[in-house]
């Protein structure tokens, strides 16, 4: 495989910065240059300390044309989750773009890390003459990244070209490269979603990327002066971007907006629907993806949909299976894939797949088969062959022996119009084993709404589904990838005062 240098434009909204695309060709050979002279070679791994701007991405195809694996670090972890990763992934440099953190650099030495500075490069010359590419095998590793672990064991999913190459040549094929041409990436590029297929498909394949820093508040209030401004015709987001928008800024006036997508987490078909009336856009997607296999699987690319909870659609470069067996990693001929509208575990097999979890042979036979992926997630296939979700396996609630999905708790209160931000989660209960517990953040927490609120889930939901305690907090504490673990969600509500439900309950008249 060649690593070319046929990418598209750069544009960073925030700071102003323009690269056409033969500036970028021509940094790409200066950073190329800056990294071989010190002696970055085939097989070096590479943690990348800065994200979310043009140098990044100049400097990712540099590192990949030498042979070298980029490992994106996420700016926020300290030198100790940093140091945790280093010991794991035993990478060679440390780049930063500026001068290193002092308490990471402290941190790794001992580890035998390079630290450099990429700011250094900007003294230097351009690149001179365009390059045909550099010879890279498919089968090479190309990113690493970490989905958990940074203060324990980490896990570090790991593609090669290969995997990377067919998931974007499926997209491709299946979405096309126009309505992508002027792309907006307001999420963190250090994990699959905004990385692999908000950013580099489009950019890859010669379209214009417009990048700038994930979930920042005040880029969020004129996010639709932003989109009329630039033209945007596509963006990516997860939900939690939109419920601040959606409150927060004002729509797009010109019409340039042609697709979006939302990922990540669930989408609810209220909010689903709400995204479609801010956008003035129908193509409203959800996006099903998993880091493992390269992000976006499948999603809402079918005719005459209607949102609905949970509603995916069709896979892109893969097939999709909801099987009755929870066995992660079980011989898939034990297996019995279920009937239309049954409920199973959704097993994927795609071209796009990682090569395996960082020197971790146990954690990867745990959940591939035969070369399928299992995902973790409880879903269903209609008959029309569309996927639905209904939450994820290790989220369940066990009531007694009734499954209680959150995510469906979540549909029905996010839909109240005075929520802003939900989480369902299970709580401990001596006689049912589980029990269903709400931390709910609302435009105002006085005992009307939280009466209305009340009325509103005894109307909605079946007697098993409703909380048995309510938790009114100021946030709901969210992963840089927009998700929320319900079990730490669960523990930060543990000692505070749950809302007294019997004072909720309307007497009657």
């Amino acid at each position: 495989m060649f690593v070319d240098l046929a990418c598209g434009p750069l544009t960073e909204p925030v700071t102003g910065k323009h690269w056409d695309r033969e500036a970028v060709g021509a940094r790409c050979r200066q950073r190329r240059s800056f990294f071989a002279r010190r002696a970055l070679s085939s097989g070096d791994r590479v943690f990348v300390h800065y994200g979310n701007s043009a140098e990044f991405f100049v400097d990712l195809i540099a590192i990949w044309s030498l042979g070298g694996c980029v490992i994106p670090i996420d700016t926020r972890l300290t030198a100790f989750e940093v140091e945790t990763l280093a010991r794991a992934a035993r990478p060679r440099f440390s780049v930063w773009f500026g001068p290193p953190d002092d308490a990471v650099v402290r941190a790794l030495s001992g580890l035998d890390v390079d630290v450099l500075d990429a700011a250094e490069v900007e003294s230097g010359p351009l690149g001179e003459a365009p390059s045909a590419g550099h010879l890279v095998a498919l089968d090479q590793d190309a990113l690493i990244l970490f989905t958990s672990g940074t203060t324990g064991q980490p896990k570090g999913v790991v593609h090669t070209h290969r995997s990377l190459r067919a998931r974007w040549m499926a997209l491709r094929s299946a979405l096309g490269v126009a309505p992508f041409r002027r792309t907006l990436c307001l999420l963190p590029t250090h994990f699959g979603h905004g990385l692999i297929c908000n950013s580099l498909f489009p950019w890859l394949c010669g379209q214009h990327l417009f990048i700038g820093p994930p979930f920042k508040p005040d880029l969020l209030l004129k996010l639709g002066a932003l989109l009329d401004e630039h033209g945007i015709t596509f963006l990516s987001s997860v939900p939690t971007l939109w419920r601040l928008a959606l409150k927060t800024s004002a729509p797009p006036r010109l019409s340039t907006l042609e697709r979006v997508f939302v990922g990540s987490a669930p989408l609810s078909a209220h909010l689903w629907r709400d995204i479609q009336a801010w956008t003035g856009v129908r193509d409203v997607w959800n996006a099903y993806g998993i880091t493992e296999t390269g992000s976006w699987l499948a999603g809402t690319s079918v005719a005459d949909f209607t949102p609905e909870d949970g509603l995916i659609g069709e896979p892109w470069g893969g097939v999709v299976k909801v099987l009755r067996t929870g066995e992660g990693g079980a011989p898939l001929e034990a297996t019995a894939e279920c009937a239309a509208g049954e409920g199973g575990h959704v097993w994927v097999n795609t071209p796009a797949l990682m090569r395996g979890y960082l020197e971790r042979d146990d954690l990867t036979a745990q959940v591939v088969s035969a070369g399928w992926f299992h995902t973790g997630d409880i879903g269903v296939v209609d008959e029309r062959g569309w996927l639905h979700l209904r939450g994820r396996e290790r989220e369940e609630i066990n009531k007694g022996g009734m499954k209680i999905y959150p995510a469906d708790v979540d549909a029905v209160v996010e839909r109240f119009d005075r929520t802003i931000d939900v989480c369902t989660f299970a709580l401990d209960d001596p006689l049912l084993g589980e029990d269903v517990g709400l931390a709910v953040v609302l435009e105002r927490a006085d005992p009307g709404t939280l009466r209305d609120l009340h009325d509103w889930l005894v109307r909605h939901l079946a007697a098993p589904q409703l909380p048995k305690r309510w938790y009114v907090v100021d946030e709901i504490p969210r992963s840089a990838r927009g998700k929320v673990n319900r079990a730490g969600v669960a523990a930060r509500c543990t000692g505070l005062q749950s809302v007294d439900l019997r004072s909720l309950r309307r007497r009657p008249a």
